[in-house]
């Protein structure tokens, strides 16, 4: 099944992952099991498992459909885990239950990435993704994350225009400047809106939240399938809670080494992975997309429209948006993270852009843009009632709150430098500042250290030309899991392997097999 714009553009903005980690020392890792450990035991004398009333799912995101079987429910989780009799907070989860409950196996917790996705809906999305059998087999949970949609939802307070595009690009120079000065006031109006919650929003209690859930559900494990952000999720937990991990399938992972920054910069190189897979189709087709008859002149052709419209932005009719060279760059990203049957709406995209761009954009043109862009807003995936910057705070709130950020601008000027001489495509943004460099809290423990250490039960699934989450950092996440995981790639481009066709219907297969038997290949499947 495709997935629409509007979580793929999510889902670029969190996709990422650090190599600046707190120090780790034998002393720190005991001091997390301890406290992972005695929370569990804590809650389960706090809890005794107490059950989820369910019952209607509150209004879903525009365009959303929420299949008719889902139902609804809320938690009450400790906000600080340290103080599990503290303050708490609401969990919102759902529920589509197994089709054979006489036969079903266990519960399947779904979810689709981030930081910051909504992932209530989730299950009616997976619904139609999956096979029979595993519908047969599981209950689908899905749940909003701590910090977001009906979970408590921080915001920022972040304006229209800062949620598109959703993340910072360098000035067309590569100044950095105004990023630095937009980092700081962010990083501010988040300690002011949401200060008192922020610094709990990690992925670790996201992790505990979850275990929670399976305790809710009376279940002694949980199986899991995670998406982008989702991946490394779902490794926290297994290495948290191995021994209530079931079946994992890691879809697009995220590099455990890498956490934060360093992971998000590695979009760089991946959308240089899968640009070729358009500048191919745009050539086979230069009647369509009118960017030259070759890969090298379709490159050509963008990297000026973009440098034109860096200096040249051009206000969309009918909407409060200018277009500039980092809007259009962006949305080129969101798209190239589509199945290869997205590139026609890319090239559309490109071909309404450079119209606007010489002052000639048709009807059709401005038309096609004034769709486009309200579902490439951050804001387009969260639900009525909620914060509309919800996804981005939530997501500055997990990227700046598991794990400490340089805080030398010199660090981020010297690694845009050199990712715009190395990967002009993406100009420098990925591995531009974020608010995180100016966070006013420091990470309340330090980063969970994903090893293989447990069971030999996750499966990781991964395109080799992914803009978002590189093939490399798929290795990454099967590097450090070790022997608990097997990898499974997939001949094919774009963001997310699970549920689509061609090339990636091998690997869900497999994933889905995995699923119902519990064993893993003895070896790396390529799908090709």
């Amino acid at each position: 099944m495709k997935k629409a714009l509007a979580v793929t553009t999510t889902a670029i903005v969190v996709a990422g992952a650090a190599t600046y980690a707190l120090p780790r020392t034998a002393v720190a890792d005991e001091l997390l099991t301890s406290l992972t450990q005695d929370t569990a035991d804590d809650t389960a004398a706090l809890t005794q498992a107490s059950a989820i009333s369910w019952g209607s799912c509150p209004a879903p995101p525009a365009g959303v459909q929420v299949d008719p079987r889902q139902s609804c429910g809320t938690l009450k989780v400790p906000l600080d885990y340290r103080r599990p009799r503290g303050k708490q907070v609401t969990i919102a989860v759902s529920r589509i239950p197994a089709t054979d409950q006489a036969k079903k196996r266990g519960v399947l917790v779904v979810n689709p990435g981030g930081p910051g996705s909504e992932g209530l809906n989730w299950p009616s999305v997976v619904a139609q993704q999956t096979s029979k059998p595993v519908l047969a087999s599981y209950d689908l949970i899905g749940f909003d994350p701590r910090g977001v949609g009906q979970s408590d939802p921080v915001t920022c307070g972040l304006t229209a225009d800062e949620l598109l595009p959703p993340t910072p690009y360098p000035g067309p120079d590569g100044s950095i400047a105004e990023n630095v000065t937009e980092a700081r006031s962010v990083a501010r109006r988040c300690a002011a809106e949401s200060g008192d919650v922020m610094p709990y929003i990690t992925t670790a209690n996201t992790a505990r939240d979850m275990d929670r859930i399976r305790q809710s559900l009376g279940q002694r494990k949980i199986s899991y399938l995670g998406s982008s952000y989702g991946t490394y999720l779902g490794a926290v937990y297994a290495t948290l809670f191995a021994r209530h991990a079931d079946r994992f399938v890691l879809d697009s992972a995220v590099d455990p080494s890498r956490v934060w920054h360093d992971q998000f910069a590695t979009r760089s190189e991946g959308v240089a992975d899968r640009f070729p897979d358009f500048a191919k189709y745009a050539a086979d087709h230069p009647d369509e997309t009118g960017f030259g008859s070759t890969p090298p002149a379709v490159k050509a052709a963008y990297l000026k429209l973009a440098a034109s419209l860096d200096t040249r932005p051009v206000a969309v009719p009918g909407t409060p948006t200018t277009l500039n060279g980092d809007l259009l760059r962006y949305l080129t990203s969101a798209l190239l993270g589509q199945p290869d049957e997205a590139f026609p709406v890319l090239a559309q995209t490109w071909r309404a852009a450079a119209g606007l761009a010489a002052g000639n954009a048709s009807e059709e043109d401005i038309a096609w843009l004034n769709q486009l862009l309200p579902s490439a807003s951050a804001s387009a995936g969260v639900s009525p009632g909620v914060p509309a910057d919800n996804a981005i705070a939530a997501a500055y709130a997990v990227a700046c709150d598991d794990i400490s950020w340089p805080r030398d601008v010199k660090t981020y000027a010297r690694a845009v430098a050199v990712d715009r001489k190395a990967h002009p495509l993406t100009a420098g943004g990925p591995a531009t500042v974020w608010p995180c460099a100016f966070w006013p809290s420091k990470p309340i423990e330090p980063v969970v250290r994903i090893t293989g250490r447990g069971e030999r039960n996750i499966m990781i699934l991964q395109n080799e030309r992914d803009p978002n989450t590189p093939l490399e950092t798929g290795k990454g996440m099967h590097k450090a899991l070790g022997n608990r995981s097997a990898l499974v790639t997939v001949n094919a481009g774009g963001h997310l392997v699970y549920g689509n066709q061609g090339p990636a219907t091998c690997a869900t297969d497999a994933a889905n097999r995995f699923l119902l038997s519990g064993k893993l290949p003895h070896k790396n499947v390529h799908c090709s």
